[in-house]
């Protein structure tokens, strides 16, 4: 009797992942919303049919709310939630929430965004931050017994980029040129050697010693400055996912707010080569080498020289190769 395959586990969304979600939905819905009211008054509250007018605009927003409460209920996404991958599902299941549950959060957070002028929304994510838990459910994930995932998958063990270079062209026409060898004629043995005088003993030969591996430093325009001894995390707040050995977490200030809460990483490979890559942050990274300037894709390591600046957002880290 086979066992059924084990269900993946996720990580629960960091707040700025799901803020920039709620963002995504809310200019969804405003504008069918802005859509609707355009519409209803140039048809009807123009010619003074207010009562229609309004119901139009009530009957939209009605729908609007029970599309996504059936996207939310039954795969646990909204366009933000997929397009940043988010899902929602029930806290203690893992199942999706269902119609009813879906409807009563959007509600919530509708309710909680325009006529409290934005203070509902930020009262609920201080209760996700204030969470004792973990997990960051606010009071409107408790209610509907809710939780948010990442749910994007997990980066592959980091490998170093391979330079692209010429390819090796083979002549196929000159190697069908070349003669064959001929088999060699057997020769007569040759007489033995005179055995050599032994010598006095001078001692074993020196083993070669092997190099020292090279060792990388980055600096930031923070000032600061150490060498790479293992995986390290950059950003306005990094935080390592369940399993990473983490060595450095470097917290940096962004004014402009480009740079992410977990940016990108970087280590050093088995091959001695120090290798950066994107996080997937929202603004991107930036490899500048020799004053040419190419953008990182998020999630695809990139091997790194001596020299090189990476930007990410407004922030620089500089790398340098010691020994």
């Amino acid at each position: 009797m086979t066992r059924p395959a084990e269900s993946p586990t996720f990580p629960a969304a960091d707040l700025e992942r799901r803020f920039y979600a709620f963002v995504i939905d809310r200019a969804v819905t405003w504008s069918l919303l802005a859509v609707s009211v355009i519409v209803a008054w140039r048809l009807l509250l123009e010619e003074g049919r207010w009562a229609a007018g309004v119901g139009l605009v009530l009957g939209v927003v009605l729908l609007v709310w029970l599309v996504l409460a059936l996207m939310l209920g039954a795969t646990g996404a909204s366009p933000g939630k997929a397009a940043l991958g988010l899902r929602v599902v029930h806290h203690g299941t893992g199942t999706p929430l269902g119609f009813l549950r879906a409807l009563q959060r959007i509600v919530i957070l509708e309710v909680a965004t325009l006529p409290t002028f934005g203070l509902g929304v930020a009262t609920l994510a201080w209760t996700a931050l204030m969470d004792p838990g973990g997990q960051r459910r606010g009071w409107h994930d408790q209610v509907t017994q809710a939780v948010a995932l990442d749910v994007r998958p997990a980066p592959q063990a980091p490998a170093a980029e391979v330079e692209a270079g010429p390819r090796h062209i083979v002549n196929l026409t000159a190697m069908r040129l070349v003669p064959v060898p001929q088999p060699e004629v057997a020769s007569p043995p040759a007489a033995p050697a005179p055995a050599p005088v032994p010598t006095p003993a001078a001692g074993p030969p020196a083993a070669p010693r092997p190099p020292a591996p090279a060792r990388w430093r980055v600096t930031f325009d923070t000032g600061e400055s150490f060498p790479v001894e293992g995986l390290g995390l950059v950003g306005r707040g990094p935080q390592a996912r369940s399993g990473e050995p983490v060595r450095h977490l470097v917290p940096l200030k962004s004014h402009d707010m480009s740079l992410s809460k977990t940016h990108a990483q970087f280590h050093v490979a088995r091959d001695g080569a120090l290798v950066v890559m994107d996080r997937g942050s929202t603004n991107g990274s930036v490899l500048v080498r020799k004053g040419t300037t190419r953008d990182l894709a998020p999630g695809r390591p990139t091997t790194l020289l001596d020299g090189d600046l990476v930007r990410l957002g407004d922030r620089e880290m500089l790398v340098a190769r010691e020994g």
